[in-house]
């Protein structure tokens, strides 16, 4: 998606969630839970467990969580309450019924998560999370290297043909393949998510195709944090109120 595209600011927030006729699309971090210094360090709560299985029951099983995250890192985060899951944004997906379909990885992918590493080390407070399927640079820890860190993955990017994602204080290099917004797609295709609503909240820039998505399909997205140009319709000021209005939902 391009940043021409981005052609809202919105302020408003959704109306009350009304489950019937809904299918939840979630992103997890900066929307279910809080940024973290460090992947590592976001860890299962009682509340967001209890917010899920309660949305698992009242929405039939039309929830998915659509996340940058690794399939196994997101069932240890959300306590495997989630059964619809797309990870590594889209490229691994796993339908309602537990199938799991998978991208083969790139054969760039092992030399990006090596320069990446290499520049990480010259660096200190960058790390590197390894996903097989892509690599990630965070920066949080050394905001003052920001730019230069865009350019080292831009370099790779050009240099393996692996496709480039900036985010949150990141910046990945994935293979090649299918979107968030993709992955909405698949699942709405089939039971039970067939026929429902698409509402899908993120709070990242790698969660635009899935807002354009849910648009293109009938629903809407639901920006979580600060008003910005986005393609979401409506807006929630952060993970408390994303998790309150979810928690309010009838």
């Amino acid at each position: 998606m391009s940043l021409t595209e981005l052609n809202r600011r919105p302020d408003a927030p959704p109306a009350p969630l009304a489950l019937a006729k809904a299918a939840l699309f979630l992103d997890l971090d900066g929307t279910l839970a809080p940024i973290a210094a460090r992947p590592q360090d976001v860890v299962p709560d009682p509340r967001r467990t209890g917010i899920l299985e309660n949305l698992m029951t009242g929405l039939e099983g039309r929830l998915a969580v659509v996340s940058g995250r690794t399939l196994c890192d997101i069932d240890r985060i959300l306590e495997g309450r989630v059964a619809a899951v797309a990870a590594v944004h889209g490229l691994v997906r796993r339908d309602a019924g537990g199938a799991v379909t998978e991208t083969q990885p790139h054969p760039a992918q092992p030399d990006a998560v090596a320069a990446l590493r290499l520049f990480a080390a010259g660096h200190p407070g960058m790390l590197v999370e390894d996903k097989i399927l892509s690599a990630t640079l965070h920066y949080r820890g050394a905001p003052e290297h920001a730019q230069a860190a865009r350019q080292e993955a831009e370099r790779i990017a050009a240099r393996t043909g692996l496709a480039l994602q900036p985010g949150d204080m990141v910046v990945e290099l994935r293979t090649p393949g299918p979107t968030k917004g993709d992955s909405v797609e698949a699942f709405l295709a089939h039971a039970p998510f067939t026929g429902a609503v698409p509402i899908f909240l993120g709070d990242d820039f790698t969660d635009e195709d899935g807002f354009a998505a849910a648009e293109r399909l009938g629903g809407y997205g639901v920006l979580v944090g600060p008003r910005r140009h986005t393609a979401a319709r409506l807006r929630l000021d952060d993970v408390n109120a994303a998790l309150a209005w979810l928690e309010a939902g009838r």
